[in-house]
C-alpha cells in the first residue's frame, strides 16, 4: 500500500537453474508439457507416480495422525473430558494460526457435547504464550479448569507447565515451536513435531487437525465433518508461512478451494470487504485475509478475530469483519510511521554495504507492527533485521526476519548473555532485551552474522528456474501448470527467464507506482504487471525479464498474466 524507498544494497545477482535430469523422460512418460516436466524434475518429482501425487493429490493418502508424537495421549486425555463433562480451556496465541487452531477445536469438541472455554492472551498486557500473567487473567476469566489445552504455544513454557501441575490442572500442548534447551515442559502431551525427525512442515493448523483426525478415527462424531474444516487450516498454514509440502500442500489445497466457498458467514464477510471473490489463492491469504485477521492481535485482543470465524449471524459477521477492516487501517498506519523512523535510522548507518545485520530500536514503536516492519527491511537490504520496541522501563520487546543461510535462533543462542530472552524460528524469532544491553547486543548479533555468511550470501540473488520463449506459455501449459499450486514456502513460484522482450511503451501507470504494459517477443505477446516500478526511469528496451504467471478470474472468466520480478537491458 505504502511507496517505500528501495535500500537495496546490491543489485541482484541473476542466476539460472541448471537443467534437471529426468525432466525429458517424465515429459514422454505422462505427456505433460516438457516445460511443466522440467519445473517438476527440479523438486525432484521424477516419475509418473510422484507427479501424479503432486498435481492431483488426494485427502485418502493422508497419513495415521496417531504417529504423530504423544498424540494417542493427547486423544485419551481430551475424550476423558468429554466423558466426564470436565471444565476445558483453550489457551492460544493471537495470530492467524493461533486463532485458527482455537476455532477449529473449539468446532470439534462442540461436536463432541464439549463445550470449550476460550482464552487469548493480550500482546500488550499478557505477552505471548503461557505466560504466568496470561494463566492469572485466565483463571480470573474463566475459573481453574480440569484441562487446559495450549495451542501454537507452551512449549518453552517450562516454570509455566509446571506451575500448572503443581495447581493440579492437566496440559496438554499442541504447538510447533522449537523445544527449549533445558528439555520438555511437565505436561500431559507434547504433540510437536520438534520431538521427532518428522512432521515438522505443520503450524498449529495443521497439527489440530491431526489432532481432530485422530481423534474422530478414535471416536467418531455424530454429524461432524472434518474436512469442513480445511478452510481454517489453510489460513492457519499460509499466515504461518510454513513449508506447503506433504500433508500441508494437500490440506492448504483442498482448504483454498473450501475457503472459495465457504459457508463460515464471517469469512465470507471478510472475504468481502479484502475483495477475494471466487478463486482463493496462498496471496490472497498472505496479503488480504491473513493481515486483517492478524490486525486485531496487532493493536488490540485477537478474540475479534476469533469471534468472526465463530459468528453464527450474518450481522454479527459483518460487525466484525468491519471492525478488523478498520484495525487492519490502523495498522498500516502505525506501520507506516514505524517505517519510515526505521528508514531514518538507517540513513545515519553510513555504508549499508558494510553491515552484516541490522538492529534498530525505538520506545516510539508499536510491537505489534514490528515483524512486518522487520520482514520488509530484511527484504530490502537483504540482510537478518530485528526491530526493538522498547517500554517506558527499558524493556524491548524485538522481532527478527532472516535471509537464507542465517538462522536466528543459532543467533540468540550465541547471543544469549546480552538477552532477557528469545527462540522462535529461522527465519522469523523473537527477543527480549534490556535497553542497556541494546548496543552490545547489536555487536554481538552483528557478529554472529559475519561468522555465518559469506558475502555471496549477502547478494540478493533472482534464482531463475528456467529460460522461456513467450510463445512456450501455450494454453495446454499453462492448463497443467496451475496444477503446481498452491505455491508457498518450499513449493515456491516458479521464476521465469525470457531474454530480448520489447514492452509496449508507455504503458499504463497504476497509482502512480506500478505499471501494465504488454510484453511481445518474436511475435507472440502477453499482458505484464510491475509492481513499483521505477517509473520514468527504465532501463532501455529491449529487455531481459524475471517474471511469474499469475492467474485470476474476471467475470467469471480464467485470465493469465506476467509479473515482473527483475529487469534488466538485454545484453
Amino acid at each position: 500500500m505504502y511507496d517505500y524507498p528501495a535500500v537495496n544494497i546490491r543489485s541482484p545477482r541473476w542466476l539460472v537453474k541448471p537443467a534437471a535430469e529426468g525432466a525429458a523422460e517424465l515429459a514422454a512418460e505422462t505427456g505433460l508439457p516438457p516445460l511443466l516436466t522440467h519445473l517438476l524434475a527440479q523438486r525432484g518429482i521424477n516419475t509418473a507416480e510422484k507427479a501424479r501425487d503432486f498435481l492431483v493429490p488426494k485427502l485418502a493418502t493422508l497419513g495415521d495422525p496417531r504417529l504423530l508424537p504423544e498424540m494417542p495421549a493427547a486423544v485419551d486425555r481430551i475424550l476423558r473430558a468429554v466423558d466426564e463433562k470436565q471444565h476445558v480451556v483453550l489457551y492460544g496465541d493471537y495470530d492467524v494460526d493461533g486463532v485458527t487452531s482455537m476455532a477449529l477445536l473449539h468446532l470439534v469438541l462442540k461436536a463432541y457435547g464439549l463445550d470449550t472455554k476460550l482464552f487469548l492472551p493480550s500482546r500488550m498486557e499478557e505477552g505471548y504464550g503461557l505466560s504466568h500473567d496470561g494463566l492469572a487473567k485466565c483463571f480470573e476469566t474463566h475459573g481453574r479448569p480440569d484441562l487446559l489445552i495450549a495451542l501454537d504455544c507452551a512449549t518453552t513454557s517450562l516454570n509455566e507447565a509446571a506451575w500448572l501441575a503443581e495447581q493440579g490442572v492437566d496440559c496438554v500442548i499442541v504447538d510447533h515451536h522449537e523445544l527449549s534447551p533445558l528439555g520438555r515442559p511437565k505436561c500431559l502431551a507434547l504433540v510437536n513435531p520438534k520431538l521427532t525427525d518428522d512432521w515438522h512442515y505443520f503450524c498449529t493448523a495443521g497439527l489440530v487437525f491431526k489432532l481432530a483426525h485422530a481423534l474422530l478415527k478414535t471416536r467418531p462424531a455424530p454429524n461432524f465433518d472434518l474436512k469442513e474444516t480445511l478452510d481454517l487450516v489453510a489460513l492457519g498454514t499460509v499466515a504461518d508461512l510454513v513449508p506447503l509440502v506433504s500433508e500441508n500442500r494437500l490440506l492448504v489445497r483442498r482448504g483454498l478451494e473450501a475457503l472459495a466457498q465457504t459457508q463460515r458467514l464471517g469469512l465470507r464477510a471478510l472475504k468481502q470487504l479484502a475483495g477475494v471473490d471466487g478463486l482463493v489463492q496462498t496471496h490472497h491469504v498472505s496479503f488480504r485475509l491473513g493481515p486483517r485477521l492478524n490486525a486485531a492481535g496487532r493493536l488490540d485482543t485477537a478474540a475479534t478475530a476469533l469471534e468472526l470465524q465463530l459468528a453464527g449471524e450474518m450481522e454479527t459477521a459483518a460487525e466484525l469483519a468491519n471492525l478488523l477492516e478498520a484495525h487492519n487501517k490502523d495498522r498500516q498506519n502505525v506501520e507506516q510511521a514505524v517505517h519510515a523512523e526505521a528508514e531514518a535510522m538507517l540513513a545515519t548507518l553510513g555504508d549499508l554495504e558494510q553491515l552484516s545485520a541490522i538492529v534498530l530500536g525505538s520506545r516510539n514503536w508499536h510491537p505489534g507492527v514490528i515483524g512486518i516492519v522487520a520482514s520488509r527491511i530484511s527484504r530490502l537490504c537483504h540482510r537478518p533485521t530485528i526491530l526493538v520496541s522498547f517500554d517506558e522501563n527499558g524493556v524491548g520487546k524485538g522481532s527478527g526476519r532472516s535471509i537464507p543461510g542465517f538462522s536466528l535462533v543459532e543467533a540468540i543462542d550465541i547471543c544469549r548473555d546480552h538477552l532477557l530472552g528469545g527462540g522462535g524460528h529461522a527465519m522469523a524469532a523473537g527477543i527480549s532485551v534490556q535497553e542497556a544491553k541494546i548496543d552490545s547486543f547489536r555487536e554481538a548479533f552483528a557478529a554472529a552474522a559475519r561468522q555465518a555468511l559469506s558475502d555471496e550470501a549477502m547478494t540478493p540473488l533472482l534464482e531463475l528456474d528456467v529460460e522461456v520463449k513467450l510463445k512456450d506459455l501455450t494454453l495446454s501449459f499453462l492448463e497443467n501448470y496451475k496444477l503446481m499450486e498452491p505455491f508457498g514456502q518450499k513449493n515456491p513460484e516458479p521464476l521465469f527467464f525470457s531474454r530480448r522482450v520489447v514492452p509496449k511503451l508507455p504503458g499504463r501507470s497504476i497509482k502512480g507506482k506500478h505499471l501494465r504494459l504488454m510484453l511481445t517477443q518474436d511475435g507472440a505477446g502477453m499482458d505484464s504487471v510491475w509492481f513499483n516500478a521505477p517509473i520514468g526511469k527504465l532501463p532501455p528496451a529491449p529487455w531481459d525479464v524475471a517474471m511469474r504467471l499469475q492467474r485470476s478470474f474476471f467475470r467469471g472468466q480464467e485470465q493469465w498474466q506476467i509479473t515482473l520480478e527483475g529487469v534488466r537491458s538485454s545484453v
